[in-house]
């Protein structure tokens, strides 16, 4: 079931009743959300679910559940499963025959590229980058030709050498979206180049506050060898007759080849 990430009128009436019918709620934090429940008028007995017991409560969660008792999960915010706890749950429960049903509701990364701006007809979420310098550079090295949004999460505590380091990865003019306090009071946006978003991060006294969802735009798809013959020979064709920029405009026009690819491959061209 999906709980508020920040404003708590995001929670459904489908899942506000729920939660006042099922037996047990398991949660990520049972603290954090005995407020909610408490905001709701709900009293509750409650399991703290979470990465390090996850595995030993399952077994326990399910057996009252095969004794005809119902269990929502729940995580601090959000949709369970996506970063948070929850798989190893659910996928006993499905080797069990158990029923899962979810109740949808807010996801940060959903609704931070609702609001980015940036191409989601294809979406590649990579969650929380590894926390160690080297081992994270590795990750964004391997994904810097992907050409599909990038999705991360991030802490306030890091989030400026992870833009430092999406420059030096995917270079400065890549476009970057940073989304912090989503549906909260302070919600803020700041987007642009990798290098401008940094600027922007680091002249911003509020930056340290809140979780950050970190949105790349995907690289520029990678042109065939077939496709790079054409543009040369286009290329070759009007060279000698026009000027490299009309050359190159009417070339782009032609094969639908990036303006700045061509301008360099004319500049070879013209050199040989």
């Amino acid at each position: 079931m999906a709980t508020p990430i920040g404003n708590l009128d995001d929670l459904s009436a489908r899942a506000a009743r729920v939660l006042s019918e099922v037996n047990l709620i398991a949660a990520e934090d049972t603290r954090h959300s005995g407020r909610l429940l408490q905001h709701l008028g709900i009293d509750k007995p409650m399991w703290a679910l979470h990465d390090h017991n996850e595995r030993d409560r399952a077994t326990g969660l399910l057996d009252r559940v095969e004794k005809g008792e119902s269990v929502a999960l729940i995580s601090d915010a959000g949709t369970p499963l996506i970063s948070d706890p929850g798989f190893v749950l659910v996928r006993e429960a499905r080797a069990r025959g158990i029923p899962v049903s979810p109740v949808p509701g807010p996801c940060a990364l959903v609704a931070a590229l609702s609001a980015a701006g940036l191409p989601t007809d294809r979406f590649l979420f990579e969650g929380f980058l590894p926390a160690k310098a080297g081992a994270r550079a590795k990750a964004l090295q391997a994904l810097s030709r992907e050409t599909a949004t990038l999705v991360f999460y991030e802490s306030p505590r890091r989030i400026q050498d992870l833009v430092a380091e999406l420059a030096t990865c995917f270079g400065p003019d890549r476009q970057v979206v940073l989304a912090r306090e989503l549906t909260k009071a302070f919600e803020t946006f700041y987007s642009g180049t990798t290098g401008e978003v940094l600027e922007a991060i680091v002249g911003d006294e509020n930056s340290g506050k809140g979780e950050y969802v970190v949105m790349v735009a995907g690289a520029a798809p990678e042109r065939t060898t077939d496709a790079l013959v054409e543009a040369d020979q286009v290329l070759r064709l009007l060279l000698p007759e026009l000027p490299v920029k009309k050359a190159v405009r009417i070339a782009a026009e032609l094969t639908g080849g990036a303006r700045n690819d061509l301008y360099q491959r004319a500049l070879k061209l013209k050199e040989q």
